[in-house]
Formats: C-alpha cells, structure tokens, sequence
C-alpha cells in the first residue's frame, strides 16, 4: 500500500512539472519569437523614422555632424551618409531578422555616440540593451536568420567563423548579459520603492535609466506594504528566483502607471521600452546564472517528464489493458493519468475517429484529418501510457492474457474493452457489396469516391436512364446518420457544384431515405420527426418510412415490392457490436453487445470491463445505455474511477448510471433538431447549436479550428474543398 502511494506521488507529481514544463516551453519556443519580432519591428520603426528624417533635411543633418557630434577622421558629409545609411537600412534588416546580430552592432555604436557625446536620452539606454541582447542571443525562430541558420554550414565566406563566434556569444557571453540585465531591472525597483531620495541620479549617462514616474507605488500611507512588495520584486528578479512571476508582478506596475499617473509623451515610450525589456526576461527567462535554472535542473533530474524526458519505470505496477481507442477507451486511460498503474492502449488503428461526423468525410464537407487524431499524439505527454497498434483476436479469461494477431500475448490485471460496432445486414451480408456503410475512415472515403464517380460517370454517359440510374442515391436508415447523410448529400448536389457540369444537371439528382420504421428519428419526439421529414424534403430528399428494404443489388433498391434503380446505396440502417462477447465467452443480446452488471464488469470474470457500443447494460433508468459517444466517455470515467478505487484500496462505486444530456442531429443549411427531455429546439438556433456541440468534441485545437474554417468556408460559398476521389480498399 505504501508503494501504490508512492507511485501516485510520483504520478502526480510528474504530471504537475510535465505541465509547467510544457507552459515553460510554449513560453519559450512559440510565444518569445512573436515578441522578439515585436521588439525588432518597434526598435527598427524608430530608426528608420529617424533616418527618414534626416534624409529629408540634408543640411541639418550635415550640420548635425559637422557640430554636434563629429567625427575627426571622416568628413561631415562622410559622416552624415553612414548614419543616415545604418538608420535606413539595418532597421529594415532588423525587423525582417537578417544578419540581425551584425545590424543590431552599428544601431547599438550610433545610440551609444548620442548618449555619451550628443543628446543623452533615458530610451537610449533601453535600446542599448536591448541591441545588446539581439547581439548576443541572436533573433528568434520568427527570423530570416532562423529560416536560414543552415548558412553556417556551408562554403560560403566567413560563414563557418561566423557561426563559431555566434555559438561563443550564445553560450558563453549570453549568460552573463541575461545576469546584467537582471541586476539592472532589480536596481531600478529598488529605486523605484525604497529611494525616494535618489529621484534626480537618472541624468545624462546613467547606469539606472529611471524615471520618477516609477515611484507611483512607493506611497507614504502604504509604505511597509510597498516595501514589501518592492524589495521581493527586486529581490527575485536579482536572484533569477520566480523572475518570470516578478517580470509579470513588474508588467502590473506599469499598468498602474499608464492608468492612474498622468505621464508626458516621452514618458509613455520609456514605459513602452520598459515593456519591451521586461518581456525580454518574461519570454527568455533569466538564464544560466540564475536560481530558475539550478531548480529546473534539479527537478528535471527527479522528473524528466518537465523537459520532455523519459518515462518513469512502472513495470512493478498493476496493468490495465484497454482494447479500443474510441471515446470510451481514451476516457479511461485520460482518467488514468495519475493512477499508480501502467497503461496498454491496444487498437487496430492509429487514430481516435470522431464518428458522429464521418458522414462529413464521405459527403466532401471534411478531410479526414480533421475528424481523426493519432491515438499516439493524444498521450504524447501521460507518463504511464503505452499505445500499442495489434488487432485483437481473443481473451484468455484463465491466463488474464489479451490475444493479438502476430504477437505475443499481453498479459493483464485489468481488462477494459470499449470495441465499439460495426455493421449490421441483419443477416443478410451480400448487400455489403452494394451498400457500404460507415464505421471507420476508410468507409468514408470509399464512399466519398463511389458518389463523387457517380457524378463523373454520369457526365460521360450518352444512355439517359443509365445516366438517371448514377444521379439516384438511396440512403437506408432514418437514424440520426441517414438524416444528415441525405442532408449533406443534397446541400452537395443542389448547391456545391453547379456550373461544374455540361451534360448534367447535378440539381436534378433524385435522393431517397428509406427507413422502415413509422418516422425517421425515431428516438426523438413525433414533432421532431415530422419536422425533420418537412426538412428533408424542402432539400429534395425523398423520405420512404414504413419502407421495408427486400432487396440491394447491382442494380439498386427493392423497398416494398418497388424497384429503385440506383448505383449509388449507402447503409445506415443497423450496427452490431464487435466479437468481444465471443473473446469472453459471455451473454450477449441479439445485436452481440456483452451483457454487463450495473458496475460495468463482465459476469463470471475478474477483473473485466467492458463500456460504450460494445455492452447492453440497462443504466439508464433502467433502460439500456444508448450507442452514443456521450455513454461512451461516460461509462469509460467510471470505470476508470472504479480501477483507480481497487488499486487503492479505496470502495468503488457499485453502479454506474448513464446521464442523458440530450439528442441532437443536422438536416442542412440552418437546419437542425435538438432533444433535451422537457426542451427542444429546430432550426437555425438547433443548427448553430449542433456546430458548437460537435467541435467541442473534437480531439484537439487543431481539429477545432480547421473545422470551423471549413464549415464557415463552406456556409458563406456552398463549395467543399474535399472534393478528391481517392482509391482505398474497404472490408465490411
């Protein structure tokens, strides 16, 4: 017991410093390029503006040289067209981040000439440093020096000297220079709280560009608070301990300043440098020299995970092994993170599919891309997780051992089988050949060519009825997938590609759903239904209920003793669970779901779970749980909490009770039913709705926006970017 607890404070422990060190690292590589490109173009603007203007006034800047600051080896008129070049032009080069550390030396000597022996100006120090940290530390990944960082390498002139130098002031003056700009900061503070007294020592070349105005928080009511404050600010940043939380404590001062003091215009710019300078440290960190990186270092040896290291050994642990990685496989092993235990995620494929939209997939409305994740990019980051690609082919319940095709068997002291379904005939297998459904990526796209080379086909051919036979689709089943399968399927030849033929009329296809129930949506109210049907039909679709389908060949559809003829039949109609009742040798009803008791385990085995599409488990008031990804991820927490119970010793719950939110399906444009028991919506505010629902159940961000992109695409052109016929072998 005392070394399950160890592990879960390891496990803990190990998923708190792998996030901060993934936020450190974001900090780091995404967000300190976009600010090091701010800094260069604000500095660079300055410059160039300050060129401009001399450019435009010949004589004075001529004047300017001969008198204010000369240069005793060079002519005025020498000396007035090699500053006014470095300002026109290394800003340019500054801003677009080429050769920024030799452009960023002469702007650094020019501001150094102007403080020290013509006009001394408090930015002026702030541009120094800051010129000086680009010298050292070059620019960031936002830079064409970045993009063309393999220069170095090459034969080209001084290149690989460069490079050397480059490398020296990186890693060995970088350090010190981060160490100098700290100290700077932390004196400033310094003065700024506690040295009301030393207000006026910012003159001509000070050490400490300061400004009264800092001194806004050093207040006499307050001042044991200030003080307090103030010297842990200076104190931290000094020290490097925390300095990105005293950078951020420092960030809230100015803003005190900009909103509460009334400050000049030239003031304001130096709060702007100020900003500048402290992002420097926020976004960089407060390197080597510095209490930050001895910590880091410190708990990145006891916990690799913080910068992105190896795993912790768990091979002494308790092992769960998941068959699945659909909603329910992947919301055990998410609830799993940091439960003493070693995880084996096992699936046939690759990915975790979002299914509610893969009828999107096959209608050109998305890529593939943007409904599947890689299974392995999920977990890229949980500490006690194994992602295995084998296809299961048994249980053996005696040995606890998980049986894979081509590989050795896996043993296990947890089983979690979350399988999902697949396709059902109802006996009548032959008509998978002429009526693919849609389970996995493959189906879709199968399908995505098969009504897209109806098309096509249909615009070569010379036979008008053979022609008429291509544009007739027939979707079988009046469930949540027939419906926005026949929807989008008539949006798309309605709407996305007239003007694209010659010879045919995409418009004048002629879609049929056919389902044999009384009313499509059968699960939802009666309005519901008729509403849906009413929608169907505003887009051309032809809703056969009560239709019994008799037959499905080559050359269409037999609903009701009537001959549909059609090239193009899709299956919606039923599902079937996968072998895992046959793996277990357990009760399973006729659609072949595992009969489960009320805490989701299998009967007459220890230690079996099994969730989502694969069970038939009567947890919904007594009603059995529906085949939806909400049940899935539901039922996958529980047992997750359940495993996690008996690992620790702890009581788990004995029944699991499904939580019904709601139903919701897409007709079309605007066009969409909700269900939530005593509240229902139709409509456009069920469309917008059904689109918000649907995205946040997406896998990752990435997926989100590239789907928002296309559906808003999409809704403002009626076009589908995806339209692209791709060969791939399905098996049903």
């Amino acid at each position: 017991m005392l070394n399950i607890s160890a592990h879960r404070r390891n496990l803990i422990f190990s998923d708190i410093f792998r996030k901060i060190g993934a936020i450190i690292r974001f900090i780091e590589t995404v967000l300190a390029p976009g600010a090091g490109l701010i800094q260069r173009v604000t500095l660079a603007h300055v410059f160039f503006i300050s060129g401009l203007v001399k450019l435009g006034n010949w004589d004075n800047a001529l004047y300017l040289a001969e008198h204010e600051y000369p240069v005793s080896w060079l002519s005025p008129a020498m000396s007035a067209t090699i500053g006014v070049s470095i300002e026109l032009l290394c800003p340019i080069l500054l801003a677009l981040g080429l050769m920024t550390r030799l452009v960023a030396l002469p702007l650094l000597i020019l501001t150094a000439v102007a403080q020290t022996v013509y006009q001394p100006v408090n930015a002026q120090v702030f541009w120094i440093i800051i010129l000086g940290f680009w010298i050292v530390r070059g620019a960031g990944a936002d830079s064409m020096d970045h993009l063309l960082r393999g220069i170095k390498n090459s034969s080209l002139p001084f290149a690989k000297p460069l490079g050397q130098l480059y490398h020296f002031l990186t890693d060995h003056i970088s350090p010190f220079y981060m160490l100098f700009i700290r100290l700077w900061i932390a004196a400033i503070l310094y003065v700024a709280w506690h040295a009301s007294d030393m207000m006026e020592m910012a003159t001509h070349w000070s050490f400490l560009a300061y400004h009264p105005q800092l001194s806004v928080l050093y207040m006499k009511e307050n001042e044991m608070l200030s003080w307090g404050l103030g010297g842990m600010a200076a104190l931290c940043i000094a020290l490097g301990f925390g300095a990105r939380l005293a950078a951020l404590a420092a960030f809230a001062g100015l803003s005190v300043i900009t909103h509460e003091v009334s400050v000049t215009p030239v003031q304001q710019s130096e709060i702007v440098y100020w900003v500048m300078l402290l992002s420097v440290l926020f976004f960089n960190g407060p390197g080597k020299y510095s209490f930050d990186h001895v910590l880091r270092r410190g708990i990145g040896k006891l916990f690799p995970q913080m910068d992105g290291g190896t795993k912790t050994d768990l091979s002494d642990l308790p092992h769960v092994v998941i068959v699945g990685a659909g909603f329910g496989g992947v919301a055990v092993a998410k609830m799993l993170r940091t439960t003493p235990c070693r995880i084996t995620l096992i699936d046939k494929h690759n990915y975790h599919l979002f299914q509610p939209l893969l009828y999107q997939v096959a209608t050109a409305g998305l890529s593939p891309s943007n409904i599947a994740t890689p299974i392995r990019s999920l977990f890229r980051d949980q500490n006690n997780i194994r992602v295995m690609l084998r296809e299961v082919t048994g249980v053996d319940k005696d040995q606890r051992h998980v049986l894979v095709h081509e590989g050795e068997p896996i043993a296990y002291d947890y089983l979690v089988l979350a399988t999902g379904a697949r396709h059902s005939y109802f006996g009548k297998d032959e008509w998978s050949e002429f009526a693919p459904g849609m389970k996995r990526v493959e189906d879709a796209i199968a399908v995505r060519a098969k009504l897209l080379k109806a098309f096509e086909a249909a615009e070569n051919c010379d036979d008008p009825m053979m022609q008429q036979q291509l544009l007739t689709f027939v979707i079988v089943g009046g469930g949540p997938t027939g419906v926005e399968l026949a929807g989008a399927l008539a949006e798309l030849a309605h709407k996305g590609m007239e003007d694209e033929f010659r010879r045919i009329d995409p418009s004048k296809a002629n879609i049929y759903l056919v389902e044999a129930g009384p009313r499509v949506l059968a699960v939802m109210p009666e309005d519901i239904s008729a509403y849906t049907k009413t929608a169907l039909e505003k887009l051309g679709v032809t809703v056969m209920t009560g239709g019994r389908v008799e037959a499905i060949d080559a050359e269409g559809v037999l609903v009701n003793g009537q001959r549909i003829y059609s090239t193009n039949v899709i299956w919606a109609a039923g599902v079937q669970s996968s072998p895992a009742a046959q793996w277990l040798g357990a009760q399973a009803d006729r659609a072949g779901r595992v009969k489960v008791g009320k805490d989701l385990t299998v009967p007459e085995t220890e230690n079996i779970y099994a969730i989502g599409d694969t069970v038939l488990a009567e947890v919904w008031n007594g009603k059995p749980m529906p085949g939806l990804a909400p049940a899935a991820k539901q039922s996958g927490m529980f047992v997750a909490k359940h495993i996690r119970a008996h690992i620790e010793g702890a009581v788990p719950e004995k029944e699991f009770h499904y939580k019904h939110y709601g139903s919701l399906a897409t007709i079309g444009r605007q066009a969409a039913v909700a269900d939530f028991g005593r509240f229902r919506m139709k409509g456009t505010l069920a469309w917008w709705f059904w689109g918000v629902i649907h995205v946040m159940f997406l896998a990752n961000l990435q997926s989100r926006i590239t789907v928002m992109l296309e559906w808003f695409w999409a809704y403002v052109t009626f076009k589908r970017s995806t339209r692209l016929i791709t060969e791939t072998t399905t098996t049903n």
